[in-house]
């Protein structure tokens, strides 16, 4: 067995998206990964491309980093209870999202409210998708939802065993902002990052966390910040933009007026980075495998945001916030892209246009960790070019 570095070349590359709010777009053709991990990007006749083992011609098509969806609900393998659906991930893979982070297992059936339970079930949730990558699918699992009675040693013991995420608060039975606040500082002492539910109840057991809770809890992200699914009134919206430094997280199942909201708000404050997107499924409408890209479409369309700009949204933005090594063109992140192309028959002059006019692209390809992971998209409307395995 060959313990040679595995090159991967993609080449003829029409549009480089890089991820970064602050130069969106790469002046390059071409870029290289070695092992799984960006190697250089640039114009192909100033780099060595030869020895490639993998090399695609993108045939002009426009590449970025692969998607990441912020806010999930998965229970096991590519099967969700929710929506009693199998390969929702393989699906969502078709939707150019190469990563998924979950805002807790809360879907599973009899979950475990008991601190030892949830412990436990946290802890299994974690390992099963680290062990198993539903179609190559990077999914960060394992987010138990905070209950009373928890106490410092609990959280310790979770970031001992390999837990990085608390499910979203208010989720489990810490309803007041003081409780919960003491229990996301302990979180965030041993390298936890947290999410806030916000808005009106979505799942039985659920309530209201308006936005003098969320400010007082202190989150890392606040999630689904346009509701998941009820928003809440406008003015909390325009104050958690105006006082909080976390993530302002907009989700496909909320309300897409305050997802404008969010985003025009944001803009006017100069906070555009701290936008990041999520779907907030599978939940009780469904399930949503183009729900990232439908987002930035969405967002450029009627935030007034350049789509360049607002694919950051979905990539490089998600991955500075939650301090991931994929979502951005850069030395030693990891080699997971999304390719994609104009729609067939679709108006606008070029890709970046026809998105801020509200339309999806098509995909043509994934690629994670430099291996291609899917090709062309059964799920986006057809490209008008197609990148090809040489």
């Amino acid at each position: 067995m060959s313990d040679a570095p595995h090159k991967l070349v993609i080449r003829n590359i029409g549009l480089m998206l890089s991820g970064k709010m602050e130069e969106p777009i790469y002046e390059a053709d071409c870029i290289i990964a070695i092992d799984g991990k960006i190697a250089e990007w640039g114009r192909e006749k100033d780099m060595d491309t030869s020895g490639a083992d993998t090399e695609v011609d993108a045939m002009g098509v426009t590449l970025a980093p692969g998607l990441i969806d912020s806010h999930i609900h998965p229970v096991v393998g590519d099967y969700t209870p929710r929506q009693q659906q199998l390969h929702w991930i393989d699906s969502t893979l078709h939707g150019g999202v190469t990563t998924l982070i979950s805002a807790g297992e809360v879907h599973m059936p009899g979950r475990p409210k008991d601190i030892v339970g949830l412990k436990a079930m946290a802890i299994a949730a974690q390992r099963w998708y680290e062990n198993f990558r539903p179609s190559g699918m990077k999914v960060h699992a394992g987010a138990p939802v905070i209950e009373h009675g928890m106490v410092e040693e609990d959280f310790k013991e979770l970031a001992a065993a390999g837990v990085t995420l608390l499910g979203e608060v208010g989720l489990g039975t810490v309803k007041d902002g003081k409780t919960a606040q003491q229990m996301v500082s302990w979180a965030r002492k041993y390298g936890i990052q947290s999410t806030i539910h916000t808005g009106g109840p979505s799942i039985p057991g659920s309530g209201l966390i308006d936005a003098d809770m969320v400010m007082e809890t202190g989150t890392d992200v606040i999630g689904h910040i346009n509701g998941g699914h009820s928003a809440l009134p406008d003015d909390q919206i325009i104050c958690l933009c105006e006082g909080c430094k976390a993530a302002f997280e907009i989700v496909h199942n909320g309300n897409e007026r305050a997802a404008v909201l969010t985003v025009n708000t944001a803009r006017e404050l100069g906070k555009l980075d701290q936008v990041i997107l999520g779907t907030d499924g599978p939940a009780g409408s469904g399930v949503q495998p183009l729900g990232i890209l439908r987002m930035i479409a969405m967002l450029s369309a009627f935030g007034n945001v350049p789509a360049e700009i607002a694919f950051c949204f979905g990539n490089g933005n998600t991955s500075r916030q939650r301090k991931l090594d994929t979502g951005l063109i850069e030395k030693g992140k990891c080699a997971d892209f999304v390719l994609m192309d104009q729609a067939q028959h679709a108006p606008g002059k070029n890709i970046l246009e026809s998105v801020q006019l509200g339309n999806l692209p098509g995909v043509g390809m994934t690629v994670i960790d430099g291996v291609v992971t899917s090709q062309r998209s059964r799920n986006t409307p057809p490209a008008n070019r197609l990148p090809q395995v040489v």
